[in-house]
């Protein structure tokens, strides 16, 4: 088993990712918690760039749950169908959209509780909307987030709640505001998946990984071109 991470080393951890980028932002375009959580509904197994190409165009005409309600099933599947399951996102938008219009007087509750009870909302989504939309300390346990807390050693589970708990015991409490997107960050452009960019990681010393990269990955370095001698003609089939 790898040693534990120490309160100082989580404050280092933490201390690091913040100076690197002091101002985390989620990636996912919106106006207002309405859009906020239709884009997070949406990016479930899809890629936050492409949500944004597809949210461009449907935000300028349905960027509130009555107006979304109008629109329509069957017209919403039209600006989403490039993302993955479309169709059944398309059902959970337009559901919860007439729920928060029942139930919420149109508004985006700030309790998990009436979150999760939306078509389409889990725990997941709902501490997304809750820390960016309304600024509370949760952390949304994805596939990046899952995999660098037990990558590193920081908050190792096995399962998104058993880390999110986890999370939310040894995060400093300076730290956890923006703990979910120094560590979704984090996840997407260094703790890679494949193959971990450890030798740019800025807690490389502080990870608990034994099987770190020892160099990144180059391109191929080109071929020696023999230079031709003096007045030869280039070759149109050169090897």
């Amino acid at each position: 088993m790898p040693r534990p991470f120490s309160k100082k080393d989580v404050e280092t951890f933490f201390a690091r990712l913040k100076a690197h980028t002091p101002e985390p932002r989620t990636e996912l375009d919106y106006s207002n918690p309405y859009t906020l959580l239709v884009a997070v509904v949406l990016s479930a197994q899809a890629t936050d760039k492409g949500v944004n190409k597809a949210t461009a165009s449907l935000f300028k005409i349905a960027d509130t749950p009555e107006k979304m309600v109008k629109l329509g099933e069957t017209k919403l599947t039209q600006y989403i169908k490039t993302i993955g399951l479309y169709r059944n996102k398309a059902k959970n938008v337009i559901a919860l959209s007439k729920a928060l219009v029942e139930q919420h007087d149109g508004q985006v509750p700030r309790d998990r509780e009436a979150l999760e009870a939306l078509p389409g909302v889990g725990r997941k989504t709902a501490n997304v909307v809750l820390n960016v939309a309304f600024g509370e300390p949760t952390i949304a346990v994805d596939t990046h987030i899952f995999r660098v807390a037990n990558r590193t050693g920081l908050a190792p589970g096995k399962t998104p709640l058993d880390v999110e708990l986890k999370l939310m015991k040894v995060v400093p409490d300076a730290y956890k505001l923006h703990a979910h997107h120094w560590l979704i960050l984090h996840g997407r452009y260094t703790c890679i998946a494949r193959k971990p960019l450890c030798p740019v990681c800025v807690v490389r010393d502080l990870c608990r990984y034994k099987d770190k990269t020892k160099e990144l990955v180059t391109a191929a370095p080109r071929k020696r071109i023999r230079k031709r001698p003096s007045g030869a003609k280039a070759s149109l089939g050169g090897r």
